[in-house]
């Protein structure tokens, strides 16, 4: 009787566990899915110089790939000595941890460790459980787990389970895998982790709710010594250690991972963008009302591989890559330390001296921030064009609120938090007025490239990617006034004129296409009626000798050079083109310039070198597209007539005022009202441009001497040099730029430039 009973006890275990393997009691993973388990690994963004600058990830999936041989001895020593100290010995289930569990309930004692091993824990996060199942559910739920870790245990190595575990477990606040825990709660790589900083990791897998670091600090530093007890217990570390380290505090240095926040936002962003990118349809909506947008996609789906790679390109199994969830490793141009100093730039200047200027004005205009002679009608119109583009008013309109309902919405106080440059300000104000507030902050970019290779090396769309999302380096394009003059210039040089060429500095006047005359004007009657040469010309930014050297050509040859030199955007071909009407964004600006460094050639604009797969293996490699536009000779000439910008013309405060001893040239532009601020500069192995304006063109300054581009741009390129010069770990640039073998031009002119006294306004020509 008693082996019958027995007997049939074993049989029916065995029936169970049998019919639970076959999937008749439930779900059972495939062999398939066993060998082939789903797990999703952040892409990762570097830095030419090997920072890990941003990931790529979807919800909360902030899971790095780590290798079994990358993962500290001390992390591994944590995980076993409390999760599962016989996972070595046993095949998934542990009959002796199942009693220990038992004995530990019945004693009070639940600190030793749960009785599931590692295998049936990575069971349970590989093929979670339904959290809506009744009590018999969860139990055969848990049956379920063993038999799956068994099936893993035959499957897997042991390293390789122990690596699925720590790349699968989900330490909470965005930080997916002990990688990614390393980084969210110590700000460190996985290399760098000490042994009390790995057992509260690893305490954590008790339950990451319970022993959050972040949020309950005491119950982690009581579970982290729990772990350093148990490594003392199986001999992992001394007794004399572990009374040393149990001493120590947490010490976390919490740091949640998004992207909007970090090193090179607006870049992480737009490279996002451009490599997930599918390909333009001209009908789309994105195109509806911006054709100009739709050439430039269309042009870059054609020629560059890296827009829409994430598209273009297929894995083994033929899906397309998945930024979000594929492991890339992306290596950009991006250099840390530039990016660093491009982004300190513009919140020093703009936020610590231009913006304070910029509300000191708008304290003494009538309609702030727009000008008094804009009717208060314009005013409104721009407040309600802000109004109906907002989120709010979007988000609304989706829940089904009528307009008016809307509108008026926006008129009543609510609590909210605005942005300034010293931080986030809790305040009480309406919907409408904050939109006013907002007009009434300046904007800025900046972008710079190495000429020889094409790789961008900082890239700032913005000042704060969290509230100013719009790029305003290679989706925004604003009038580039004056800047646009060495386009022209170049083409002179290269058609044969000279710089110490001589002409009478008077009104030049065009027909135009209706019959009536145009004569553009100086900002200053500086050497009017004088002969000049070009050169000084060029370096004051003087309107008659732009337009007197158009006149030697035509619009349209100035049109097609700044085509020749990269520049998508539209140019149109009317004899203002030489005031800077032309729309183009500050990424092609800054590409153009650096065709005078890189001896006539035109380098694409590069962001990644290369793709590899989170296995280290090579996917793609990138170099920037190139093209010889002017000759070697034109754009050594051009180098030289813009170092006389900087040193004699309307760039010179930077030798007056910011010191700067650095071999260099630039332009300065501003535009019509001075709506835009700009300043392209270069250096013998740098080329780096800066906008400054307001969202609006009608929100400005008054005075051309604050709006110019002198003052608004300038010195954000100043800053950032200076900080560059600063910097022992970055090679200095060459002291000169390269002449071609050979070529010796006269630059020195016989009458020399006249300049006027260190400390006077320059004489910038608007638009």
């Amino acid at each position: 009787m008693f082996w019958g009973v027995f007997l049939f006890i074993i049989g029916s275990c065995c029936l169970f566990f049998y019919l639970i393997a076959i999937g008749w009691l439930g779900f059972m993973p495939t062999f398939e899915e066993l060998e082939n388990p789903t797990s999703r690994f952040s892409s990762e963004v570097y830095s030419a110089d090997g920072k890990l600058i941003g990931k790529y990830f979807r919800g909360t999936e902030n899971r790095r790939y780590t290798d079994y041989s990358d993962i500290p001895t001390n992390v591994l020593q944590a995980l076993v000595a409390t999760e599962d100290i016989r996972f070595y010995g046993h095949s998934g289930i542990d009959a002796r941890g199942l009693l220990r569990v038992v004995k530990g309930l019945l004693s009070g004692n639940t600190s030793s460790g749960g009785g599931s091993t590692i295998s049936q824990q990575l069971a349970k996060m590989l093929f979670p459980r339904n959290p809506h199942q009744g009590t018999v559910g969860l139990v055969l739920q848990k049956f379920r787990e063993w038999v799956i870790a068994v099936k893993i245990e035959r499957s897997y190595t042991k390293e390789e389970i122990i690596t699925m575990y720590l790349n699968k477990f989900d330490f909470l606040n965005l930080a997916v895998g002990i990688n990614s825990a390393a980084q969210v709660y110590f700000a460190i790589p996985i290399d760098s982790l000490r042994i009390e900083q790995s057992a509260m990791l690893v305490g954590m897998a008790k339950n990451p709710w319970l022993y959050n670091p972040a949020r309950f600090p005491e119950r982690a530093l009581g579970r982290r010594n729990v772990v350093l007890g148990q490594m003392k217990k199986y001999g992992m570390i001394s007794s004399a250690m572990h009374d040393s380290l149990r001493e120590l505090p947490l010490a976390i240095r919490f740091q949640r991972e998004d992207h909007k926040e970090g090193a090179g936002t607006y870049f992480r962003e737009y490279l996002r963008l451009y490599m997930t990118a599918s390909k333009p349809e001209r009908d789309a909506a994105a195109y509806r009302w911006n054709k100009v947008q739709y050439t430039a996609d269309s042009l870059a789906w054609e020629d560059d591989p890296l827009y829409g790679w994430c598209v273009k390109n297929k894995k083994l199994d033929g899906s397309r890559y998945d930024i979000y969830a594929d492991g890339l490793k992306i290596y950009t141009t991006l250099d840390s330390r530039l990016q660093q100093y491009a982004e300190e730039a513009l919140r020093e200047h703009i936020g610590g001296t231009l913006q304070p200027d910029f509300d000191k004005e708008n304290a003494r205009k009538k309609n702030p921030p727009f000008q008094d002679d804009i009717s208060k009608g314009r005013a409104d119109s721009i407040i309600n064009r802000a109004i109906m583009s907002s989120e709010r008013f979007r988000s609304m309109q989706r829940a089904g609120v009528s307009e008016d309902s809307i509108r008026r919405s926006f008129d009543i106080p609510t609590r909210m938090a605005l942005f300034t440059f010293q931080g986030l300000r809790d305040t009480v104000m309406s919907p409408r007025d904050s939109l006013r507030y907002y007009n009434s902050l300046l904007r800025a970019a900046f972008m710079a490239m190495e000429p020889s290779t094409g790789h961008v090396k900082a890239y700032a769309g913005g000042l704060d990617f969290s509230h100013f999302m719009y790029d305003m380096v290679s989706t925004g394009r604003r009038q580039v006034g004056s800047t646009i003059k060495p386009i022209l210039y170049a083409l002179a040089m290269q058609e044969g004129l000279d710089p110490c060429q001589k002409v009478l500095n008077v009104p030049q006047t065009f027909i135009m296409h209706d019959g009536e005359p145009w004569t553009p004007r100086n900002s200053t009657s500086d050497r009017e009626g004088e002969m000049v040469t070009l050169k000084w010309g060029l370096a004051n930014s003087v309107n008659n000798i732009s337009a007197w050297v158009l006149k030697q050509f035509t619009p349209g040859a100035v049109a097609q050079m700044a085509r020749k030199m990269g520049v998508i955007s539209p140019v149109p071909a009317v004899p203002s083109i030489f005031l800077g009407p032309a729309e183009i964004t500050l990424k092609e600006m800054v590409a153009a310039f650096a065709v005078f460094v890189n001896k006539g050639v035109y380098n694409a604009p590069l962001m990644v070198t290369r793709i590899e797969d989170k296995y280290g293996n090579l996917l793609a490699r990138f170099q920037a597209e190139s093209q010889e536009v002017i000759t070697s000779a034109t754009a050594y000439l051009m180098t030289k007539l813009l170092e006389e910008v900087v040193n004699n013309g309307t760039g010179r405060r930077l030798r007056y005022r910011y010191h700067l001893p650095n071999v260099m040239g630039g332009k300065t532009g501003t535009t019509q009202e001075h709506s835009d601020g700009w300043f392209i500069g270069v250096t013998p192995n740098l080329a780096g441009g800066v906008w400054v304006g307001a969202e609006y063109r009608d929100v400005h300054f008054q005075s051309l001497a604050s709006g110019q581009g002198a003052n608004m741009a300038l010195p954000v390129w100043a800053l950032f040099m200076q900080k560059v010069n600063a910097d022992a770990s970055i090679q200095p640039a060459p002291d000169e730029f390269e002449a071609p073998p050979g070529f010796r031009p006269v630059i020195i002119c016989e009458d020399e430039l006249q300049e006027d006294e260190p400390g006077n306004p320059e004489n910038e020509n608007t638009l």
